[in-house]
């Protein structure tokens, strides 16, 4: 959520059932015009059930108990500024069995050698001090400290049982902007084994015993020497993008482990950022959906990208 912004959020009631979202939103006490909900459709501030709504939703027909939620710009708000804050925390979405958190690159996910104060792990428990009673502070999922972007937290023991069990049943999509040394020709699959690296023991590897893992990939845009990809993971094993891509020998830009910093891109970590999370509700079940645009760093690597091709 924009910073200086909050949200609304209505349910509809029987009364409403079959009536368009458009007309929904544009009731008195909500916003109040046809326009300004055409306007919140168009610039992405509206969500139905956690999914966001576009203009093409506008005709779309409630049902009883269906969450409409709306970001609200208070005055003076900026728009393009970060999302809500809680500490350290970048906070998506919130209710009360889970939150939705945007992990800014160089934060460490859970404490260790080294690291033990100043993770994401110890501003969960700030944020909520109950977490220290569930296994990982209710951590579903992780990504590496120089990895960006959307990771889903349980707030309750059922909800994280719930979560888990999704993302092995693989209803959990995971969907990565990253950008690749060279030039990729076409969308694709790698489907190679992960396994930890039998000399460097740090690394991961493609490995014959390793564990299953697929990473499918689209190319989003071509550089010079480089291509930005959407990459989603239909498994998730440690360092699975970087490790599949390296073995294709297209190793992520700035990646320090499995490829290799390019001077003139003077980029100090992977570009890879975790851009889109879709779930099912641990207790509803409804379907649900978040972005987060990537990080300025990666935006100012595509810009100069794009200006150094023109």
């Amino acid at each position: 959520m924009p910073r200086g912004s909050h949200t609304e959020q209505w349910t509809a009631a029987s009364a409403d059932a079959g009536t368009r979202l458009d007309k929904f939103l544009a009731a008195p006490g909500r916003l109040a015009s046809r326009g300004r909900a055409a306007a919140a459709l168009a610039a992405g501030k509206i969500f139905l059930n956690g999914k966001e709504a576009g203009p093409s939703d506008a005709p779309r027909r409630l049902a009883t108990d269906d969450i409409v939620s709306v970001w609200m710009d208070r005055p003076g708000s900026s728009k393009g500024s970060p999302r809500r804050r809680t500490g350290d925390l970048e906070i998506v979405f919130e209710d009360a069995l889970m939150l939705v958190v945007n992990k800014p690159p160089g934060l460490v996910v859970h404490p260790g050698s080294g690291n033990w104060s100043g993770t994401l792990l110890n501003a969960l428990l700030r944020h909520s001090p109950h977490l220290a009673g569930l296994p990982r502070a209710g951590i579903v999922h992780r990504l590496d400290k120089d990895t960006s972007g959307l990771m889903v937290v349980a707030k309750t023991l059922a909800a994280q049982t719930d979560l888990v069990r999704q993302l092995q049943a693989r209803v959990v999509r995971r969907e990565y902007l990253a950008l690749a040394h060279g030039r990729i020709a076409r969308k694709g699959t790698i489907d190679a084994p992960i396994g930890r690296h039998p000399v460097q023991r740090t690394r991961m590897a493609v490995a014959a015993r390793g564990r299953h893992a697929v990473t499918h990939y689209e190319v989003l845009e071509r550089f010079s020497n480089s291509t930005l990809l959407r990459c989603r993971l239909e498994t998730g094993r440690t360092h699975q993008i970087r490790v599949h891509l390296g073995s294709i020998g297209h190793p992520l830009v700035g990646d320090p482990t499995y490829g290799k910093r390019h001077a003139a891109l003077a980029f100090m970590r992977q570009a890879l950022h975790a851009e889109r999370l879709a779930l099912h509700h641990p207790q509803t079940g409804r379907a649900m959906s978040w972005r987060a645009p990537p990080p300025a760093d990666v935006q100012r690597l595509i810009r100069t990208l794009r200006r150094h091709d023109a």
